[in-house]
């Protein structure tokens, strides 16, 4: 794509300025924004407009203290701890959210609004682009409201407010925040900064930087699951008996590793700054941003193969990292016009140049090159009686490249434009609302050739996508503080390219990976039901929901091999979901400023899915609980949390089961300039008892388990 080319789609398009909140109080424990002079006490999160959104029937807000000390390296294992969520854990360089049980095409990671333009939906193996030290916010979106960001958000959204692009002047003229971190599992150490300062009453910059290194993961027991360790033994022995001592002693080995898991470090650093005019008209801004990461991506034991030449001598191959990069550039814009009808236009656009190269040892295997952009306009509409809502358009492209010996998806474009409308009546205690989406995509390639797939086409390949999507719900106040209601949805998603064009060996996921070009749309019914609210100290949000598939693509391993790797291919089938998650909090003891406060917080989730002939949908997280107790006095507060996953016995075919974990976890906070000031030191201890856990949702949870116990200190200052 030609830079002119994204200028001129820069005047025309548009996005959601998405300063959004939640129907439950934040936990952190400040009471002030200083950068945006706004009071936090509560954050609603909504679209544009619209202050509080029911058809978002689940929503999270991660902040100030509770931020500092779950922050990791990647964005999906900071939010854990969330109701609904879990992560993919690939390894500790790449790990992406899964909501409800959906990951990856159904899940859109956001950065202020749009999507991170990366190629970390396209595989589990790459990373999110996102660096969580400079992290204002995370907000967690589920429910049919979220498809208002694209039909990939069918399972939810996850986006990330930073001030790259500043929203306020400084009350001061000039505020700063720094995070810093030090892990002992990883013996990970990380920090980063950011600044804003006003060049003018109205014009305002920003600059943030940061770095994070990591040494090879501790974990608490055998690195391998005890399917695959009874494997590696079994290999030992037959070795042994034909007398292959040398394989016989590499599979031993390989079984009865334990402590560290090799080739697992990464190391990450960000650099970014943005610039506004801000004034009571409006704002524009622009931001620009580099990232660079490099990690190793653990292998299972026996997951090799020639690539080389016929007849041609086999090489041992090196481990295998991963180096990625991606240049960011970000525009937003919001005209306040305060008309009877349009009450303001917000515009927000992103490009991204984006390039991650998979090293086999020193040498390049492939390379991946991902040139993205995205754009929304918004129109908020003036509240008229109660009236209210956003009506939008979103463009979308992607020019996706593979080059090297393992290319399993040849190069392709994928364009995709939606225009969208969310209204909102408020009828007192009733509250009605609807969203409605039109979305076109176009998958297009000049290489494809997917020999595995009958009478599969090769050449030039052309597809278009028409989706209609939409969402009605229903509200009710049973008390002020205290909704009830339901939400009814139908969803549409058009394949995407890895699922119509994967055809070859990927060494990051050690598998061989095929794909179907004639898939059709994935379509959905969907429903929820809610409640939520206050009541005296009790504060909760619970939800229960369904979603019937029709033609819903799947990836699953079949139990063939080629190249002495797995092949895993994506299917189309009916499923059905069903779930419910929810958390509780309340104050025991409420002592006020600077008295005695003892409080706690109780999460729940879980998910059944299965396909149309009653089997398992693949990797899906099991049944979740977790518990935690706070306490604080004046400057200084604590917490003990436990969670239980119980044993997941529901698994697809070749899928092994995952045993049952208990973490056990605590936290020390000291604010030393005051309780309602954000500076904080945060002294935690993550699986104090050291215990082997490892998450369901992960392709690599059979030899990638979870840290071990993992002492941390981090601390923030901010002024």
């Amino acid at each position: 794509m030609k830079f002119s080319t994204i200028l001129l789609a820069t005047s025309i398009l548009a996005a959601p300025a998405f300063a959004q909140t939640s129907d439950h109080a934040e936990r952190d424990r400040s009471s002030r924004n200083p950068v945006h002079g706004e009071t936090v006490e509560e954050v609603v999160i909504s679209a544009p407009g619209v202050e509080r959104l029911d058809l978002l029937a689940g929503t999270s807000v991660v902040t100030g203290d509770e931020l500092v000390r779950d922050i990791r390296g990647q964005i999906g294992d900071s939010l854990t701890q969330l109701p609904g969520v879990s992560a993919t854990s690939f390894s500790p360089g790449a790990s992406r959210p899964v909501l409800r049980g959906f990951q990856g095409e159904r899940v859109r990671v956001l950065t202020d609004g749009l999507g991170t333009l990366d190629a970390s939906n396209t595989s589990t193996d790459h990373a999110v682009s996102i660096e969580p030290l400079t992290a204002e916010r995370i907000e967690v979106l589920r429910g049919p409201a979220v498809l208002l960001f694209g039909s990939q958000a069918i399972g939810g959204a996850v986006n990330v407010l930073d001030r790259r692009i500043p929203r306020a002047v400084p009350e001061n003229g000039f505020h700063v925040d720094a995070i810093g971190a030090y892990g002992s599992a990883a013996d990970e150490r990380g920090g980063g900064a950011a600044v804003d300062f006003a060049i003018t009453p109205q014009i305002v910059a920003h600059i943030d930087g940061s770095y994070r290194k990591s040494n090879d993961l501790r974990v608490g027991g055998y690195v391998l699951s005890a399917p695959l360790r009874a494997e590696q033994l079994e290999i030992a022995e037959e070795e042994t008996d034909e007398g292959n001592l040398d394989e016989a002693a590499e599979a031993l080995e390989n079984a009865n590793r334990r402590g560290r898991l090799p080739n697992s470090g990464t190391r990450t650093y960000s650099l970014g700054g943005g610039i506004a005019l801000i004034n009571d008209g409006g704002s524009l801004g622009f931001s620009a941003g580099y990232y660079d990461t490099n990690y190793g991506v653990p292998a299972r034991p026996g997951a090799h193969h020639d690539h080389g030449a016929p007849g041609a001598p086999v090489e041992e191959e090196g481990p295998v990292t991963i180096g990625l990069q991606q240049f960011r550039a970000d525009m937003r814009g919001e005209v306040k016009i305060g008309g009877g009808l349009i009450d303001a236009l917000r515009v927000r656009v992103g490009y991204s140049d984006y390039e991650h190269t998979e090293f086999e040892g020193d040498e390049v295997g492939t390379v991946f090159y991902n040139e993205g952009f995205e754009g929304r306009l918004e129109l908020v509409q003036a509240n008229r009686n109660g009236w209210r809502g956003v009506t939008g358009f979103q463009a979308f492209t992607r020019n996706f490249n593979a080059v090297g010996a393992e290319a399993f998806v040849p190069k392709n474009v994928t364009d995709q434009y939606g225009v969208f409308t969310l209204q909102e009546v408020d009828l007192g205690a009733i509250g009605l609302e609807g969203a409605l989406r039109y979305e076109h995509t176009r998958v297009r390639s000049n290489t494809v050739k997917l020999d595995l797939v009958e009478d599969g086409p090769t050449g030039p390949f052309d597809r278009r996508f028409d989706a209609f999507s939409g969402a009605i719900g229903l509200s009710y106040a049973v008390a002020p503080e205290v909704k009830v209601g339901f939400n009814v949805s139908r969803a549409v998603r058009a394949p995407s390219a890895e699922e119509l064009f994967s055809n070859g060996p990927h060494v990051a996921t050690q598998a061989y990976e095929v794909g179907n070009p004639n898939f059709r749309t994935e379509k959905s019914w969907g429903g929820e039901v809610y409640a939520r609210g206050v009541a005296g100290p009790v504060r909760f949000q619970i939800t229960g929901y369904a979603n019937w598939f029709d033609d819903y693509i799947y990836e699953v391993a079949t139990g063939d091999e080629i190249d002495e790797l797995p092949v895993f291919q994506f299917f189309q089938s009916d499923a059905r979901y069903l779930g419910v998650e929810g958390e509780v909090s309340t104050t025991f003891i409420d002592g006020g400023e600077g008295g005695f406060s003892l409080g706690g917080n109780l999460v729940a989730d879980y998910v059944n899915a299965e396909l149309g002939d009653g089997s398992a949908v693949p990797r899906i997280p099991p049944f979740r609980v977790l518990a935690g107790i706070d306490a604080s006095q004046g400057a200084f507060g604590g917490r003990v949390e436990v969670e239980h996953a119980i044993r997941q016995t529901r698994v697809a075919a070749f899928e092994t089961e995952t045993p049952a974990f208990t973490l056990v976890n605590a936290s020390l906070t000291w604010h030393p300039l005051g309780e309602q000031r954000e500076t904080a030191i945060i002294l935690s201890a993550n699986n104090i008892f050291d215990v082997d856990a490892r998450r369901h949702a992960s392709f690599t949870k059979d030899f990638v388990p979870l840290p071990g116990r993992d002492i941390r200190v981090s601390a923030r200052l901010s002024f």
